[in-house]
């Protein structure tokens, strides 16, 4: 047997979410438990949503947990550069090979063209997808439109008849149609590869030898397989492993449930804690016993022991599980100690400080204006955001419209921050102060504290989030028709 190695291939175009950290840790135990390499890529081929901060914060945010790796950014092997944004001449050269042999087509459709297609195939209720429009062009016509530099795509060829068999690790023979999968684009028009053309090539430079990953890349990997065969390539071993779950069973997502790993960095949990946890989704260890360490866990996995229930991220069984690392493993010095670091940690400090300092008469003062910045549950009630010119409706409508402009900043700052907000005070028709009430009192606990916008960038979005989405559901909630109906009308503004 060749050597195993797994990958791990994050797109820096957001917070870290616990989902890839839970993917990462599964393929961590899974090459070390064989004495194999795990793998850190970057899928940084979006040059419009991929950000340095973004990466920094996903190699920081598995450090923190202790998902180190074996090679990738920082850690340099052979088969570097691990940044798919190095790695364009590769694409460049590999996707000749398939235009060369007919397994891949220009394609020069217009946006407008694809629109109409598919508002046709809706109306028609066939199945979604590219019709092959181009793959019939004379090479002329191909060579005259390249030579005006048309705009166009690469795409690949799907067989029109027949299914994709594959054998997955944990669901063993999976079949989906040829006539269920789109013809994929390869190559964007920016001429930067999409997620499934870089996956398999550098899969296989890499040599990836097992790939595992969420669910949700089952009915992608015909199109990946189908490109091994055009290469003439072996296909590494695919394991879907099943997607953590809300407790409704929804897909868990930042609209119900913290995904970030920094929101729970700044609350507080323990890494190794959190990590124990994210080892719990779905699989258990021999023995049974739920508080296990990384190492317990690489040494007594086995990947056949997963389950393909979709695993529940549970907040209380979380909490649970921190307060058992936080009275069993931490001495009374050591609790002290990672308090003190969580607490007052210099880069934090060194924001709020100034912000208080303007306001307190004694050093007593600092808890009673200050302590939102390290709490959990303000312990709010409806009552606290009772005001003469805002109803609970209205406060609503701020909150969820400023947490929705706070999600497009793409840098928590105060200058990126006052004019979002200022602009959303105005588009409702508020003055600022009214229109600022309901965020003091989400943010804070009260009515008069800090200046808010320092605050919100001094927590960043992560908690901010937490903390705005806690102040609507003491308001009430929204409904889904409400939610539908506060879309429109933010798409308005």
């Amino acid at each position: 047997m060749n050597k195993v190695r797994t990958r791990i291939a994050p797109s820096p175009t957001g917070d870290p979410h616990v989902g890839t950290a839970y993917i990462a840790l599964f393929n961590r135990c899974f090459a070390h438990q064989h004495g194999g390499d795990f793998v850190l890529r970057i899928e940084d081929t979006d040059k419009q949503r991929s950000t340095d901060k973004s990466e920094q914060d996903i190699l920081n945010s598995l450090k923190w947990l202790g998902l180190s790796w074996d090679e990738g950014p920082g850690c340099e092997g052979e088969f570097g550069p691990y940044r798919q944004s190095e790695r364009s001449d590769i694409y460049a050269s590999h996707i000749e090979q398939l235009l060369n042999r007919g397994s891949a087509f220009r394609c020069f459709c217009t946006a407008q063209r694809l629109h109409e297609l598919r508002a046709q195939q809706m109306l028609d209720k066939t199945q979604p997808g590219y019709d092959g429009h181009c793959l019939g062009l004379a090479e002329e016509d191909i060579a005259s439109r390249l030579a005006a530099d048309e705009q166009h795509v690469i795409r690949m060829r799907i067989p029109e008849q027949g299914d994709c068999q594959f054998q997955d690790m944990l669901r063993g023979t999976v079949s989906i149609s040829w006539s269920q999968v789109d013809m994929q684009v390869l190559i964007k028009s920016d001429g930067m590869p999409t997620y499934h053309f870089a996956n398999v090539v550098d899969d296989h430079l890499m040599s990836i030898s097992h790939v595992i990953r969420g669910e949700e890349w089952i009915n992608s990997t015909p199109k990946h397989i189908l490109l091994y065969q055009y290469f003439h390539w072996d296909a590494p071993v695919f394991c879907h492993m099943p997607l953590l779950r809300n407790p409704d069973k929804s897909k868990l997502s930042k609209r119900k449930n913290p995904t970030s790993i920094g929101y729970y960095q700044a609350m507080g949990y323990l890494p190794e804690a959190l990590l124990n946890y994210l080892g719990m989704m779905g699989w258990t260890m021999p023995s049974g016993d739920e508080k296990f360490s990384l190492t317990e866990m690489t040494e007594n996995f086995d990947i056949s022991r997963v389950s393909l229930g979709g695993p529940i991220f549970d907040i209380e069984k979380l909490d649970w599980l921190n307060g058992k690392y936080i009275r069993e493993d931490l001495s009374d010095q050591e609790f002290a100690e990672r308090f003190a670091r969580w607490a007052f940690d210099p880069v934090k400090t060194a924001q709020i400080v100034p912000l208080l300092k303007q306001r307190v008469e004694r050093f007593s003062d600092v808890v009673s204006l200050g302590g939102f910045f390290i709490s959990g549950d303000l312990g709010l009630a409806e009552a606290n955001f009772a005001h003469k010119s805002i109803d609970a409706s209205m406060a609503i409508r701020i909150l969820q419209f400023s947490l929705w402009k706070l999600e497009q900043v793409p840098e928590f700052s105060r200058d990126n921050i006052e004019p979002e907000l200022q602009s959303l005070a105005a588009q409702l028709q508020l003055k600022i102060r009214d229109f600022l009430f309901p965020l003091f009192i989400a943010i804070s606990g009260r009515a008069v504290s800090t200046s808010v916008i320092e605050s919100i960038a001094i927590l960043g979005i992560d908690i901010t989030r937490a903390r705005l989405r806690s102040a609507i559901d003491v308001l009430g909630g929204i409904s889904k028709k409400q939610q539908k109906s506060l879309e429109r009308e933010f798409r308005d503004f």
